[in-house]
């Protein structure tokens, strides 16, 4: 298939997923197409069969803002038409979507199924900002196929939006291969030269990921144990996440590690992951730690329970309950028969429902039936 993919090349878990899935369907002997305004940060190796496609957005005196909806929608019908794309497939409804349906329509009397999948933020958004609702809507509802990364996500737009066409769930995945067991032992020594437990965190440091209640977290950890805290990621919250560890005297012990392309050896490197976020849609990082044998102490929130099991992978505890999330971290890190058990358990769920393996097949069945079907 000739398989055109749009999403935001950030740093996101959306972004993450879109490319992953390119380059998996790539190494399957599909031919795939970025469609974006910058490359996607995990696409860093050329590949034979991938593709990328520049959205070039100029700013017009008539604008206060440059028109990239229209933009893109002008590049999706281009790339459309001179690749012979055999479908479109859109994460995030808002702008992608629309933007698709625009190309679709474009190019009647051509056919080009649109395939959307919904992350989360393109849905909760609509809760903070109803002026929104009419669009996204329309945009799931003229969408070929839609699909959604958990069971939760599903539900809450059934509804938000009071939908009554089928949307698909298809978790978000983990290459096995790439993300498994294998402490770079140069990591830890340059991050715990002294042995002590390393604790990460990775995320998009937005508001919603609480990056300050993971070092308040860390914080109540390091009285009780020598740890080091990697912070992996960049965004609005880092200065507040970087203030707070200065203002808990926990600087020295704190890295700030900014966007960084060896996740998988961070990762590997580590002894416990934490998420406090406030929502999670699915929870891509907790999956990465799992499979890595890395237990992870996450809230339970979103679509994070459909990945992890209380007291089997991991601990779920109460959103912004920071002192119950230290002493959760505490009795994993303390315990090293109980942090292996754990970390075992995780790369063996990770492997039995997660891997690329299992869910690269269900997007390829996914688009099968969408293209049979249109």
């Amino acid at each position: 298939m000739r398989i055109g993919i749009t999403c935001y090349p950030t740093y996101g878990g959306s972004g993450i997923v879109a490319t992953e899935l390119g380059k998996e369907l790539a190494d399957r002997g599909h031919q795939v197409h970025f469609i974006s305004y910058a490359p996607p940060l995990r696409l860093v190796k050329a590949h034979p069969n991938i593709y990328f496609h520049e959205v070039e957005v100029r700013a017009y005196p008539l604008f206060d803002h440059p028109p990239y909806t229209l933009a893109l929608a002008s590049k999706m019908a281009e790339v459309a038409e001179q690749t012979g794309l055999d479908l479109l497939h859109c994460h995030y409804a808002i702008p992608h979507s629309v933007s698709a349906f625009l190309a679709k329509s474009m190019l009647l009397p051509k056919r080009l199924p649109v395939v959307t999948t919904l992350h989360g933020t393109d849905i909760t958004l609509v809760g903070s900002d109803r002026s929104y609702l009419p669009i996204t809507k329309f945009s799931i509802e003229q969408s070929d196929g839609v699909t959604a990364v958990s069971q939760f996500l599903r539900d809450i737009t059934y509804s938000t939006f009071g939908l009554k066409r089928e949307i698909e769930v298809v978790y978000n995945f983990v290459n096995c291969d790439l993300y498994k067991p294998g402490v770079n032992g140069e990591l830890r020594k340059f991050y715990a030269p002294s042995g002590e437990k390393i604790v990460i965190h990775l995320s998009n440091f937005r508001a919603v990921k609480r990056p300050t209640d993971v070092v308040h977290i860390f914080a109540r950890v390091r009285k009780h144990l020598p740890a080091v805290l990697l912070m992996v990621g960049d965004g609005p919250e880092r200065s507040s996440a970087e203030y707070t560890a200065r203002h808990l005297g926990v600087e020295t012990h704190v890295h700030f590690l900014g966007k960084r392309d060896n996740i998988e050896e961070l990762m590997g490197s580590a002894d416990l992951l934490l998420l406090p976020s406030e929502n999670e849609s699915f929870g891509l990082v907790a999956l990465e730690a799992m499979a890595c044998e890395v237990p992870v102490v996450v809230s339970r929130v979103g679509g994070l329970p459909e990945v992890i099991t209380d007291g089997v992978e991991g601990y779920l505890v109460e959103a912004l309950n920071v002192e119950k999330m230290a002493e959760r971290s505490l009795a994993v890190l303390s315990d090293e028969n109980r942090r292996r058990e754990m970390g075992a358990n995780g790369r063996a769920s990770a492997r039995r429902r997660f891997c690329t393996t299992m869910i690269i097949p269900q997007y390829e069945d996914f688009y099968h039936r969408v293209l049979a079907s249109t």
